[in-house]
């Protein structure tokens, strides 16, 4: 796996960061006389707290977790104190575990993704809110009239498909246009390294892992400490170039009969800045799509032409 190197590598060092992070008070864990080697728990004391030996806690750490049962992997999350999503992605390297001559054929090139002509009527009938489907590797497939005023920048580059993650790490107008852009590229990595866990041979997944941790140190650096989230909700502050700060909710919402994209849409409080804002860019959006409706085009002689529909020839 270009930039996330082999799974028991990749197992290795979650549950190593997961234990120097952990600190004898927080875990309970009694001191002794004499000075310690690490700031974190040492490996006999996480076996210890897991009720596991020490020889199994070293074997699981050095990748191996081909075997575990589930109750060991709950231990171990107790015992490592993980959250929700850190413990969702440990179950995740287990069930994904390598087998001796099974990697290749796991792994898979994904058919290119399509929206479903249903969903592009249901985002087109969302009139009051952004709307997007995203991929796990966070190709945005489809927008709403909003949702493509809301990320005007990131369609202004060429690059196709529209990925907000290249758009985060790449694009040196995504430190702007995020009002903090940290927190974003925080969540963009701890996200796409939930979604590998769960999918460690998509190739496209990790040909854009590999991209962004070679193009950008941001993301190496972050990819590296191994944090996991779930992108289910939350808040987003944005700074727009037209109409200025808005800050939004968000809600993901995985598609049943697409399990690879989601469907995340964007909402203001009501009576605020950002509500108002909204109104603004939606009109701003219908006149600029007018306009661009209206505009002729011109040919190779000179001449201006336009399509019978109303629309310019490409």
């Amino acid at each position: 796996m270009p930039a996330t190197g082999d799974h028991r590598s990749q197992v290795s060092a979650f549950l190593s960061t997961r234990r120097a992070r952990l600190t004898p008070q927080q875990a309970g864990v009694p001191l002794y006389g004499g000075q310690r080697r690490v700031a974190g728990l040492r490996r006999e004391e996480v076996a210890q707290l897991a009720g596991v030996s020490t020889d199994y806690y070293a074997r699981l750490e050095r990748g191996n977790l081909a075997g575990a049962s589930e109750e060991v992997l709950d231990a171990l999350a107790r015992a490592l104190q993980l959250d929700d999503a850190e413990r969702g992605h440990l179950h995740d390297l287990a069930r994904t575990s390598d087998v001796p001559g099974s990697a290749a054929r796991r792994r898979r090139t994904p058919r290119a993704a399509t929206v479903r002509p249903g969903l592009v009527r249901t985002l087109d009938a969302i009139t009051d809110a952004p709307a997007f489907v995203v991929t796990l590797r966070r190709d945005v497939l489809a927008a709403n009239r909003l949702g493509r005023a809301l990320y005007a920048p990131m369609y202004e580059s060429s690059a196709r498909p529209v990925n907000t993650a290249r758009f985060a790490f790449l694009d040196p107008r995504a430190r702007d246009f995020f009002l903090d852009w940290h927190r974003t590229a925080d969540d963009t990595v701890a996200n796409l390294r939930t979604d590998a866990g769960r999918n460690p041979h998509d190739r496209a997944l990790t040909d854009l892992i590999g991209e962004l941790a070679t193009r950008s140190e941001d993301f190496a650096t972050r990819w590296a400490s191994h944090d996991v989230r779930y992108h289910h909700t939350g808040t987003k502050g944005i700074h727009h170039p037209v109409v200025g700060d808005l800050v939004l909710s968000y809600e993901v919402m995985v598609l049943p009969a697409d399990p690879d994209q989601s469907l995340i849409t964007y909402t203001a409080e009501p009576a605020t800045p950002a509500a108002d804002g909204l109104r603004l860019l939606a009109t701003w959006a219908a006149t600029t799509e007018a306009e661009q409706l209206l505009e002729p085009a011109t040919d190779v002689a000179g001449a201006s032409t336009v399509h019978e529909e109303g629309r310019p020839h490409e």
